[in-house]
């Protein structure tokens, strides 16, 4: 059995490739029927709300695929460019795999907010606007 394949067969690829699936789907409709000048309500209603859930779970699929690769990548050398070389440069795909994961604890919050801020925003504005009909 390949390596690859381990990481590949996990669960957590599930996880972020079906959240991110539906995520585009919705956002790629909302696109369109914006363009046409015709936004059905439930359209701009499933953009600016099932993100709450889609959006962390397509986040903890990624991490945990990555954190299911590290193992994998430390082995093999996966992408990492060793010293010395022609170029003069080494790059660790392993320590790179960790800091990006290090960096979705900072950003994984702020533009989580922001879709919640920008959800108030915009469907409050348009149940003002229903009422007001």
């Amino acid at each position: 059995m390949c390596q690859h394949s381990r990481v590949q067969s996990e669960d957590s690829i599930l996880l972020f490739v079906v959240a991110w699936t539906i995520t585009e789907i919705i956002r790629y409709s909302f696109y369109t029927f914006s363009l046409l000048n015709h936004l059905p309500y439930f359209i701009k209603w499933a953009r600016y709300t099932l993100f709450i859930i889609l959006y962390p779970m397509g986040v903890t699929g990624e991490m945990l695929t990555m954190y299911a690769a590290l193992p994998f990548v430390k082995r093999s050398g996966l992408f990492s460019i060793s010293l010395p070389n022609k170029y003069n440069f080494s790059f660790d795909y392993y320590t790179f795999l960790i800091l990006v994961m290090l960096t979705y604890i900072p950003s994984f919050p702020q533009l989580y907010f922001h879709m919640l801020h920008q959800r108030r925003k915009v469907l409050s504005v348009t149940e003002e606007h229903k009422k007001s009909e």
